[in-house]
């Protein structure tokens, strides 16, 4: 497509937006209407547009929803404000905003409103920037990797400068090419001009408007920034001391680096400025002026990694000192991996700083939009609920086995890549370069276009991957230049065979509304167009690369980037589609932040590919449940009225031994580690070797022969069910939990720890009162014989994880029998909860979701704290070689209820739960050896 039929098209999108409602998602019919007018009057300035092209847009831009997000809540000491303050302010810096993601963001119109509630709901959890005397409001909000956070907290903002906070901090990462990206990101979303050439709107002879500024008809708003979007524009105190300006009278913003010294001169020149001196503390407070910091990646150099009983460490301290220098200051933390933060002590007290980062005020989850290509749509996701199906992950992922002799996982900084590249990175770079052929073929031919390459942490060793990159590209460039032998007939024949197996079948899987078919005469016709504007980087600290997006904004930039820490957490890859990456951490956290290949990939979505090995997509394919695990969680207790500190964390550990995050940040997350209060422990994975399977079966056998001896089964005659009632606990503990076994990989479930539980909550008079059921089916397949009673086997299915020693599932419950015990009354408040949880939620497929069964908390805050639920599961064994093939698994699940005594019942399991902090890969300290600073 030609740039002037682009630019047709922009003005026809635009155009026909003005003609969709606002309030809801449009019907096919009003898109069509739209369409119809749009093209009227776009024709009114001399301009023609493909109807169809414009029809498939603006289907595209109305069929993306949001859900809502949630949140939990402290209103202590917490006076609401922002009602009244809509109708006495001008809301001129996010009207602003608003414009430009709307007609030069060109963002679906639900996403746009879905960015002004957010914005709105975190907003009025901060306090009044008007309201007298001393205040201090500390959050969280947790998004997802790639997911638009920065577009969302620029938003929130816009809306602070407008209520009349008049000091706007914003912590950018801890590398100066993301500080200076979330700069540029400042300058067009909320400032208007390009702070490399201004300081202040109003500056006098300046004319360097850009984004929201360039924007026509548009007012000039007064704020100034004392940073700039260089690559060295950080705060420096000359520049403030030139600038002389007077923050009271309008916004100042700053995008600052987290670096002690630059943290410690911004409060040093502030306080000296503007503050007076506290007679109490002897310290300089700045008493007028409200203070709002924005933390972006919270959980980076953020997080008190030193010893509680210590001094805190440097980032931490001079992020504490800058917000207790205000009497009214609030702080929002943004991360997509939460997990560091919440493990914050809420109790810590220190003399100088008084409470750390804890978010005791409110911690907030967002969800993404639905056209966001994130880790459940890439890794799949098992989830727990009846109503929503599994998703299965798109194919996109290819596997990279071929690597250890080039670049061995475990190397030094000296190591020079051995041969050739691998195949699998040349059939990386020949999708790269097909996927921007099919791009331009598709009309997105100025649009950037990246590859990721990350496959070691060491700068040196960085730099001679990058050299050989370049050269393959070279060759290939040159080969396919060659008009007169036969270089140019064998590179196009290697690149056709790939889109041929691989891409057309790819594409096929996607519905055609999303990915359009072309040819390969199409494709092949833009191969050498698009790969003559490659460029190959190197990008970390050693390397003078940089990668200029917003100069090639017009014509857009094609690049192959090869990096380590600093494409790892933070900087945004434009265009990203295809990433090779064999990077492996042995944490969570610092996993996910090194999955850049997140965001938002619209009309290329099917071309994107991620090359990697079976264990990182194992491994990610855990942490995708764990984090959506924990989000729900948040949503559930949101639900129940519960405030920050309320909230006991619970992270899903991994079966292949990762680490939640750094062992030094969750010193004191410890002890809300196993609680099992209000939790539902199930096992999903089975030891196949040792003749565990046949030791579990016996151990039902033991344990229900003494339950027979305390009363005869229930039997349920609908599904062969036999169900024992009034268990005492230590029959449960000590028939049951001590003796089962689990595999040595299910670090979530362990039998000692769910006894010893039981034990505590025992001494208070909780748990007392247990019923047993071992769950059968029929119709009746195969068998077990249980206290006399022949019980049908249940059937589960294994997942993508399962080996010849090991049998993994999705999960042993089945929903609906976590609620066979429950009296009527139980139940009904049970499924009113379920439901009032659903509302607002929405299906993958954006229909309301409307549960018909009670699960997950709101189920379990209905038990009394002496009513748990242990149900057993005798499973139909797997085909398999084992010795062990003929005996039925034992699985079972416990519904735990809430328990009055839980912070008395917790354990410290450092030493079982996590490694050493010697190999936990922690990017926030220092490499050994060379890194990529």
């Amino acid at each position: 497509m030609s740039s002037t039929a682009d630019e047709a098209l922009a003005h026809a999108v635009t155009a026909a937006l003005m003609f969709l409602p606002g309030d809801r998602q449009a019907t096919p019919q009003e898109v069509e209407r739209a369409a119809s007018m749009a093209m009227s009057v776009v024709s009114l300035k001399g301009m023609t547009v493909d109807r169809v092209r414009l029809t498939k847009t603006l289907q595209a831009k109305t069929s993306i929803y949001q859900e809502e997000s949630s949140a939990l809540h402290n209103a202590e000491g917490h006076i609401p404000w922002l009602a009244d303050a809509k109708n006495d302010r001008t809301w001129a810096f996010w009207e602003r905003y608003e414009r430009y993601l709307k007609t030069v963001g060109d963002m679906p119109p639900q996403v746009v409103r879905g960015i002004d509630r957010s914005t709105e709901e975190i907003l009025g959890e901060l306090e009044d920037p008007r309201r007298p005397g001393s205040w201090q409001r500390t959050g969280l909000v947790i998004g997802q990797v790639q997911s638009g956070k920065t577009g969302q907290y620029i938003g929130l903002a816009t809306k602070a400068a407008d209520a009349g906070y008049r000091l706007i901090v914003v912590f950018a990462g801890i590398h100066n090419d993301l500080r200076s990206q979330t700069q540029l990101r400042i300058d067009e979303g909320l400032l208007g001009f390009d702070t490399q050439y201004q300081l202040r709107s109003d500056q006098e002879g300046a004319n360097w408007k850009i984004g929201v500024g360039a924007m026509s008809h548009v007012d000039q708003l007064p704020v100034a920034s004392l940073t700039n979007s260089a690559e060295k524009g950080d705060f420096d105190r000359r520049t403030a001391a030139k600038a002389n300006l007077p923050i009271a009278s309008f916004p100042v913003v700053l995008v600052v680096k987290k670096h002690r010294r630059i943290i410690d001169y911004l409060r040093t020149w502030v306080t000296e400025v503007h503050g007076e001196e506290d007679p109490a503390t002897g310290r300089k407070i700045v008493r007028d002026i409200p203070l709002f910091v924005i933390d972006d990646e919270a959980d980076n150099a953020s997080i008190n990694t030193s010893d509680p009983d210590n001094e805190p460490s440097k980032i931490n301290e001079a992020i504490r000192l800058l917000v207790r220098s205000f009497a009214k200051a609030s702080y929002v933390g943004y991360t997509a991996t939460p997990f560091a933060n919440i493990y914050v002590d809420p109790d810590a007290d220190h003399d100088t700083l008084g409470g750390d980062l804890f978010p005791d005020s409110f911690i907030r989850t967002l969800r993404a939009p639905s056209n966001y290509l994130g880790p459940e749509r890439l890794f799949g996701l098992r989830v727990d609920n009846e109503e929503e199906d599994d998703i299965e992950p798109l194919p996109l992922i290819r596997h990279v086995d071929d690597t250890s002799a080039w670049i061995p996982e475990k190397h030094k900084s000296g190591h020079t890549p051995a041969g050739d590249l691998p195949l699998s990175l040349q059939r990386a770079i020949h999708s790269f370069v097909l996927t921007c052929a099919a791009r331009r073929a598709r009309g997105q031919v100025h649009k950037h276009n990246s590859m990721l390459v990350h496959v070691t942490r060491f700068t040196t060793v960085q730099g001679r991957v990058r050299d050989q990159v370049d050269d393959f590209v070279r060759f290939l460039t040159d080969s396919l230049r060659d008009r007169y032998g036969s270089a140019s007939a064998t590179r196009l024949a290697e690149l056709r065979e790939v889109w041929e197996k691989d891409f057309v079948s790819t594409t096929d899987y996607f519905p055609a509304d999303e990915a359009e078919r072309l040819t390969w005469d199409e494709v092949v016709e833009e191969i050498l167009p698009a790969i003559q504007k490659f460029r190959v980087k190197a990008v970390n600290g050693a390397a003078k690369d940089v990668l200029d997006y917003y100069d090639n904004r017009h014509k857009g930039l094609s690049v192959i980037a090869i990096g380590g820490e600093k494409l790892s957490r933070g900087l945004t890859l434009e265009g990203l589609s295809v990433s090779y990456y064999l990077r492996f951490s042995k944490t969570y956290d610092t996993l996910l932040q090194m999955g850049r290949w997140f965001g938002y990939r619209p009309g290329y979505e099917d071309l994107c590919r991620l090359y990697t090995t079976r264990a990182l997509e194992s491994a990610y394919a855990e942490i995708t449940a764990a984090t959506d695990e924990l989000r729900r969680d948040v949503e559930e207790m949101a639900v129940l009225g519960l405030t920050p500190r309320e909230f006991g964390l619970k992270v899903r550990t991994s079966s292949l031994g990762l680490a939640i995050t750094a062992a030094n940040k969750m010193r004191q997350g410890t002890r809300v580690r196993l609680s099992y209060s209000g939790e539902l422990a199930e096992t999903t994975i089975f030891n196949l070797s040792d003749g565990v399977a046949q030791k579990n079966l016996d151990t039902l056998h033991t344990f229900t022969k003494r339950l027979t001896e305390l009363s005869a089964p229930v039997v349920d005659e609908a599904s062969g069910s036999l169900v024992w009632q009034g268990v005492p606990p230590e029959t449960v503990a000590g028939a049951f939990f001590d003796a089962y076994q689990t595999a040595k990989e299910a670090h979530r479930v362990r039998p000692q720890f769910i006894a010893g539980y039981i034990r505590q909550c025992a001494k208070y008079g909780e748990l007392s009162n247990w019923t047993v059921r071992v769950v059968g089916r029929k119709p009746v397949t195969g068998s077990v014989d249980i206290a006399g009673h022949s019980v049908g086997l249940v059937t589960r299915a294994a997942s993508g994880r399962t080996s010849e020693s090991r049998y993994t599932i999705k999960r042993v419950l089945s929903p609906r029998d976590e609620s066979t015990d429950l009296d009527e009354a139980q139940y009904d408040r049970a499924i009113a909860a379920t439901k009032k949880a659903a509302e607002g939620k929405l299906r993958r497929d954006g229909r309301p979701r409307n549960p018909t069964t009670p699960t997950g908390t709101p189920l379990r805050v209905q038990r009394r704290p002496d009513q748990p639920l242990l149900l057993i599961y005798p499973i139909e064994p797997p085909v398999s070689d084992s010795p062990d093939s003929s005996v039925a698994l034992i699985g079972f699940a416990v519904s735990f209820p809430f328990s009055k005594h839980q912070s008395k019942t917790e354990y410290v399991v450092n030493e079982v739960w996590w490694k050493q902090g010697s190999d936990i890969d922690d990017f926030d300290g220092e490499d050994e050896g060379e890194s990529d600073e």
